[in-house]
Protein backbone atom coordinates (compact mmCIF):
# COMPACT_ATOMS: atom_id res chain seq x y z
CA UNK A 1 0.00 0.00 0.00
CA UNK A 2 1.31 3.28 -1.03
CA UNK A 3 0.14 6.14 0.81
CA UNK A 4 1.55 9.32 -0.54
CA UNK A 5 0.79 12.17 0.77
CA UNK A 6 0.38 13.45 -2.68
CA UNK A 7 -2.37 14.14 -4.94
CA UNK A 8 -3.98 11.65 -6.74
CA UNK A 9 -2.18 10.96 -10.60
CA UNK A 10 -4.12 12.34 -13.32
CA UNK A 11 -5.54 8.70 -14.47
CA UNK A 12 -6.12 7.26 -10.70
CA UNK A 13 -8.65 11.20 -10.55
CA UNK A 14 -10.25 9.95 -13.42
CA UNK A 15 -10.81 6.38 -12.91
CA UNK A 16 -12.23 8.12 -9.52
CA UNK A 17 -14.68 10.57 -11.52
CA UNK A 18 -15.41 7.64 -13.60
CA UNK A 19 -16.95 5.39 -10.65
CA UNK A 20 -18.89 8.47 -9.35
CA UNK A 21 -20.08 9.18 -12.66
CA UNK A 22 -21.29 5.27 -12.56
CA UNK A 23 -22.54 5.43 -9.01
CA UNK A 24 -24.47 8.85 -9.64
CA UNK A 25 -26.36 7.86 -12.48
CA UNK A 26 -27.16 4.49 -11.59
CA UNK A 27 -30.20 6.27 -9.91
CA UNK A 28 -31.23 6.87 -13.02
CA UNK A 29 -30.75 3.24 -14.49
CA UNK A 30 -32.82 1.71 -11.44
CA UNK A 31 -35.92 3.84 -12.10
CA UNK A 32 -35.70 2.55 -16.03
CA UNK A 33 -36.30 -1.02 -14.54
CA UNK A 34 -38.53 -0.47 -12.47
CA UNK A 35 -40.41 0.40 -14.92
CA UNK A 36 -41.14 -3.51 -15.53
CA UNK A 37 -39.67 -5.10 -12.36
CA UNK A 38 -40.81 -5.09 -9.13
CA UNK A 39 -37.71 -3.43 -6.65
CA UNK A 40 -37.18 -7.11 -5.31
CA UNK A 41 -37.07 -8.73 -8.24
CA UNK A 42 -34.21 -6.56 -9.83
CA UNK A 43 -32.29 -6.52 -6.52
CA UNK A 44 -32.18 -10.69 -7.07
CA UNK A 45 -31.64 -10.64 -10.52
CA UNK A 46 -28.82 -7.82 -9.90
CA UNK A 47 -26.99 -10.16 -7.26
CA UNK A 48 -27.62 -13.14 -9.57
CA UNK A 49 -25.88 -11.87 -12.19
CA UNK A 50 -23.19 -10.61 -10.11
CA UNK A 51 -22.35 -13.82 -8.04
CA UNK A 52 -22.45 -16.34 -11.89
CA UNK A 53 -19.98 -16.14 -13.79
CA UNK A 54 -17.44 -14.36 -11.85
CA UNK A 55 -17.98 -17.18 -9.22
CA UNK A 56 -16.92 -19.66 -11.55
CA UNK A 57 -13.56 -17.54 -12.24
CA UNK A 58 -12.84 -15.62 -8.80
CA UNK A 59 -11.46 -18.18 -5.87
CA UNK A 60 -13.33 -17.29 -2.39
CA UNK A 61 -11.50 -14.89 -0.48
CA UNK A 62 -10.25 -16.38 3.08
CA UNK A 63 -12.67 -14.92 5.39
CA UNK A 64 -15.30 -16.83 7.56
CA UNK A 65 -18.40 -17.33 5.36
CA UNK A 66 -20.20 -15.47 8.43
CA UNK A 67 -18.21 -12.12 7.66
CA UNK A 68 -19.27 -12.76 3.62
CA UNK A 69 -22.84 -13.57 4.54
CA UNK A 70 -23.04 -10.31 6.95
CA UNK A 71 -22.08 -8.19 4.30
CA UNK A 72 -23.89 -9.97 1.76
CA UNK A 73 -26.97 -9.54 4.10
CA UNK A 74 -26.16 -6.11 4.72
CA UNK A 75 -25.52 -4.74 1.14
CA UNK A 76 -27.96 -7.21 -1.02
CA UNK A 77 -31.30 -7.44 1.15
CA UNK A 78 -30.34 -4.01 3.96
CA UNK A 79 -29.15 -1.28 1.41
CA UNK A 80 -30.26 -2.51 -2.29
CA UNK A 81 -33.41 -3.88 -1.51
CA UNK A 82 -34.27 -1.39 0.79
CA UNK A 83 -33.20 1.40 -1.39
CA UNK A 84 -34.89 0.04 -4.88
CA UNK A 85 -38.49 -0.48 -2.80
CA UNK A 86 -38.16 3.35 -1.44
CA UNK A 87 -37.63 4.24 -5.46
CA UNK A 88 -40.18 3.04 -6.93
CA UNK A 89 -42.70 5.18 -6.18
CA UNK A 90 -41.64 6.81 -2.62
CA UNK A 91 -38.60 9.14 -3.33
CA UNK A 92 -36.86 10.33 -6.93
CA UNK A 93 -33.59 8.80 -8.36
CA UNK A 94 -31.89 12.50 -7.50
CA UNK A 95 -33.04 12.85 -4.03
CA UNK A 96 -32.52 9.22 -3.27
CA UNK A 97 -29.10 9.45 -4.52
CA UNK A 98 -28.27 12.38 -2.18
CA UNK A 99 -30.04 11.16 1.23
CA UNK A 100 -27.95 7.33 0.75
CA UNK A 101 -25.11 9.36 0.91
CA UNK A 102 -26.03 10.09 4.75
CA UNK A 103 -24.27 6.68 4.93
CA UNK A 104 -20.72 8.62 5.56
CA UNK A 105 -22.53 9.69 9.39
CA UNK A 106 -23.60 6.30 10.26
CA UNK A 107 -19.86 4.87 9.15
CA UNK A 108 -18.74 7.51 11.51
CA UNK A 109 -20.64 6.85 14.37
CA UNK A 110 -20.70 3.17 14.28
CA UNK A 111 -16.42 3.53 13.92
CA UNK A 112 -16.50 6.12 17.03
CA UNK A 113 -18.72 3.59 19.19
CA UNK A 114 -16.31 0.45 18.31
CA UNK A 115 -13.54 2.89 19.11
CA UNK A 116 -14.66 4.70 22.31
CA UNK A 117 -13.40 8.19 20.40
CA UNK A 118 -15.68 10.88 21.12
CA UNK A 119 -17.35 13.20 18.20
CA UNK A 120 -15.73 16.15 17.37
CA UNK A 121 -17.11 19.88 17.28
CA UNK A 122 -17.22 19.74 13.63
CA UNK A 123 -18.74 16.43 13.71
CA UNK A 124 -21.95 18.20 15.15
CA UNK A 125 -21.69 21.17 12.99
CA UNK A 126 -21.75 18.79 9.67
CA UNK A 127 -24.41 16.89 11.36
CA UNK A 128 -26.73 19.53 12.03
CA UNK A 129 -26.45 20.82 8.05
CA UNK A 130 -26.69 17.65 6.53
CA UNK A 131 -30.13 17.12 8.82
CA UNK A 132 -31.21 20.53 8.36
CA UNK A 133 -30.96 19.45 4.41
CA UNK A 134 -33.03 16.31 5.34
CA UNK A 135 -35.31 18.58 6.92
CA UNK A 136 -36.16 20.39 3.89
CA UNK A 137 -36.81 17.32 2.14
CA UNK A 138 -39.30 16.21 4.61
CA UNK A 139 -40.59 19.61 4.53
CA UNK A 140 -41.59 19.77 0.81
CA UNK A 141 -43.35 16.10 0.71
CA UNK A 142 -44.79 16.76 -3.19
CA UNK A 143 -44.43 13.36 -4.23
CA UNK A 144 -40.74 13.72 -4.95
CA UNK A 145 -40.21 12.00 -1.68
CA UNK A 146 -42.46 10.78 0.99
CA UNK A 147 -41.82 10.32 4.78
CA UNK A 148 -41.42 6.82 3.89
CA UNK A 149 -39.48 7.44 1.09
CA UNK A 150 -36.91 9.18 3.14
CA UNK A 151 -36.93 6.38 6.02
CA UNK A 152 -36.42 3.66 3.46
CA UNK A 153 -33.32 5.32 2.22
CA UNK A 154 -32.16 6.14 5.53
CA UNK A 155 -32.49 2.36 6.50
CA UNK A 156 -30.41 1.72 3.07
CA UNK A 157 -27.57 4.13 3.86
CA UNK A 158 -27.51 2.55 7.83
CA UNK A 159 -26.86 -0.78 6.31
CA UNK A 160 -24.59 0.18 3.45
CA UNK A 161 -22.65 1.75 6.43
CA UNK A 162 -22.78 -1.48 8.74
CA UNK A 163 -21.74 -3.34 5.64
CA UNK A 164 -18.49 -0.94 5.24
CA UNK A 165 -17.49 -2.07 8.87
CA UNK A 166 -18.46 -5.53 8.14
CA UNK A 167 -15.75 -5.37 4.89
CA UNK A 168 -13.20 -3.58 6.65
CA UNK A 169 -13.23 -6.95 9.50
CA UNK A 170 -12.29 -9.10 5.99
CA UNK A 171 -8.98 -6.94 6.05
CA UNK A 172 -6.95 -6.80 2.72
CA UNK A 173 -9.11 -8.85 0.39
CA UNK A 174 -9.99 -8.73 -3.17
CA UNK A 175 -12.71 -6.72 -3.14
CA UNK A 176 -13.95 -7.86 -6.65
CA UNK A 177 -13.92 -11.41 -5.29
CA UNK A 178 -15.41 -10.55 -2.05
CA UNK A 179 -18.59 -8.54 -3.42
CA UNK A 180 -19.07 -11.64 -5.89
CA UNK A 181 -18.89 -14.36 -2.72
CA UNK A 182 -20.66 -12.48 -0.61
CA UNK A 183 -23.62 -12.17 -3.53
CA UNK A 184 -24.56 -15.41 -3.09
CA UNK A 185 -25.99 -14.50 0.45
CA UNK A 186 -27.94 -11.78 -0.95
CA UNK A 187 -29.30 -13.77 -3.47
CA UNK A 188 -32.29 -16.12 -1.60
CA UNK A 189 -33.60 -13.50 1.37
CA UNK A 190 -33.91 -11.11 -2.11
CA UNK A 191 -35.71 -13.71 -4.30
CA UNK A 192 -37.94 -15.13 -1.00
CA UNK A 193 -39.59 -11.43 0.08
CA UNK A 194 -40.02 -10.66 -3.35
CA UNK A 195 -42.14 -13.99 -4.04
CA UNK A 196 -43.91 -13.23 -0.59
CA UNK A 197 -44.45 -9.58 -0.64
CA UNK A 198 -44.45 -8.84 -4.63
CA UNK A 199 -45.92 -12.12 -5.47
CA UNK A 200 -45.29 -14.36 -8.05
CA UNK A 201 -48.02 -13.39 -10.92
CA UNK A 202 -45.92 -10.00 -9.87
CA UNK A 203 -42.55 -10.98 -10.36
CA UNK A 204 -42.99 -13.25 -13.72
CA UNK A 205 -45.39 -10.60 -15.02
CA UNK A 206 -42.47 -8.06 -14.79
CA UNK A 207 -39.73 -10.29 -15.98
CA UNK A 208 -41.65 -11.84 -19.36
CA UNK A 209 -42.65 -7.77 -20.02
CA UNK A 210 -38.82 -6.76 -19.34
CA UNK A 211 -37.66 -5.10 -22.70
CA UNK A 212 -34.13 -4.70 -23.80
CA UNK A 213 -33.74 -1.85 -21.64
CA UNK A 214 -34.56 -3.11 -18.92
CA UNK A 215 -32.57 -6.10 -19.68
CA UNK A 216 -29.42 -3.68 -20.10
CA UNK A 217 -30.23 -1.85 -17.23
CA UNK A 218 -30.16 -5.29 -14.74
CA UNK A 219 -26.67 -5.91 -16.85
CA UNK A 220 -25.41 -2.29 -15.92
CA UNK A 221 -26.15 -2.91 -12.29
CA UNK A 222 -24.07 -5.75 -12.38
CA UNK A 223 -21.93 -4.88 -14.63
CA UNK A 224 -21.00 -1.45 -13.96
CA UNK A 225 -22.45 -0.75 -10.58
CA UNK A 226 -21.02 -3.32 -8.91
CA UNK A 227 -18.10 -5.34 -10.73
CA UNK A 228 -16.23 -1.95 -11.99
CA UNK A 229 -17.47 0.22 -9.24
CA UNK A 230 -16.50 -1.92 -6.45
CA UNK A 231 -13.36 -3.29 -7.74
CA UNK A 232 -11.70 0.34 -8.70
CA UNK A 233 -12.75 1.47 -5.43
CA UNK A 234 -10.92 -0.93 -3.66
CA UNK A 235 -8.58 -0.55 -5.57
CA UNK A 236 -7.95 2.79 -5.03
CA UNK A 237 -8.66 2.71 -1.29
CA UNK A 238 -5.72 -0.11 -1.16
CA UNK A 239 -3.35 1.88 -2.92
CA UNK A 240 -4.26 5.67 -1.35
CA UNK A 241 -4.98 7.14 1.56
CA UNK A 242 -9.09 6.92 3.07
CA UNK A 243 -8.79 10.75 3.52
CA UNK A 244 -7.71 11.41 -0.48
CA UNK A 245 -9.97 9.24 -1.81
CA UNK A 246 -13.05 9.31 0.52
CA UNK A 247 -14.24 12.82 -0.38
CA UNK A 248 -14.67 12.49 -3.96
CA UNK A 249 -17.90 10.42 -3.13
CA UNK A 250 -19.57 13.55 -2.87
CA UNK A 251 -19.72 13.75 -6.73
CA UNK A 252 -21.95 10.86 -6.61
CA UNK A 253 -25.25 13.18 -5.71
CA UNK A 254 -24.09 15.55 -8.07
CA UNK A 255 -24.36 13.09 -10.82
CA UNK A 256 -27.29 11.73 -9.61
CA UNK A 257 -29.33 14.75 -9.65
CA UNK A 258 -27.79 15.57 -12.80
CA UNK A 259 -28.42 12.79 -14.58
CA UNK A 260 -31.80 12.94 -13.54
CA UNK A 261 -32.56 16.34 -14.46
CA UNK A 262 -31.33 15.39 -17.49
CA UNK A 263 -33.21 11.96 -18.52
CA UNK A 264 -35.87 11.64 -16.52
CA UNK A 265 -36.81 15.44 -16.35
CA UNK A 266 -36.49 15.06 -12.49
CA UNK A 267 -37.53 19.28 -11.64
CA UNK A 268 -34.53 21.03 -9.36
CA UNK A 269 -36.99 23.32 -7.80
CA UNK A 270 -34.92 25.97 -5.04
CA UNK A 271 -35.81 23.82 -2.52
CA UNK A 272 -34.06 20.77 -3.78
CA UNK A 273 -31.31 22.74 -4.28
CA UNK A 274 -30.81 23.80 -0.86
CA UNK A 275 -31.53 20.76 0.31
CA UNK A 276 -28.71 19.59 -2.10
CA UNK A 277 -26.59 22.25 -0.82
CA UNK A 278 -27.05 21.94 3.00
CA UNK A 279 -26.42 18.14 2.86
CA UNK A 280 -23.54 18.26 0.66
CA UNK A 281 -22.04 21.09 2.99
CA UNK A 282 -22.42 18.68 5.79
CA UNK A 283 -20.70 15.56 3.78
CA UNK A 284 -18.31 17.80 2.86
CA UNK A 285 -17.13 19.55 6.56
CA UNK A 286 -17.66 15.71 7.84
CA UNK A 287 -15.23 14.16 5.11
CA UNK A 288 -12.62 16.70 4.71
CA UNK A 289 -12.42 18.71 8.11
CA UNK A 290 -9.71 16.09 9.54
CA UNK A 291 -7.41 16.46 6.08
CA UNK A 292 -8.19 20.19 6.00
CA UNK A 293 -7.00 20.65 9.64
CA UNK A 294 -3.79 18.57 9.35
CA UNK A 295 -2.74 20.75 6.24
CA UNK A 296 -3.25 24.00 7.91
CA UNK A 297 -1.41 22.36 11.15
CA UNK A 298 1.81 21.58 9.14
Amino acid sequence: MSHSRHALPPLHLLLAIAIMAVWGTNFVVIKLALAHLTPLTLATLRFVIVFLPLALVLPRPQVPWRNLAAYGLLIGAGQFGVLFTAMRHDITPGLASLVVQTQVFFTIGLSMRLTGERIAPFQIVALLLATAGLAVIVLHTDGTATPLGLGLVLVAALSWSLGNMVARKAGSVNMLAYVVWSALFAVPPLALFALLLDGPAAVWGGIRAADGWTWGAVAWQAVGNTMFGYAAWGWLLHRHPAAQVAPLALLVPVFGLGASALVLDEPLQPWKLAAFTLVMAGLALGITWPHLRERFAR
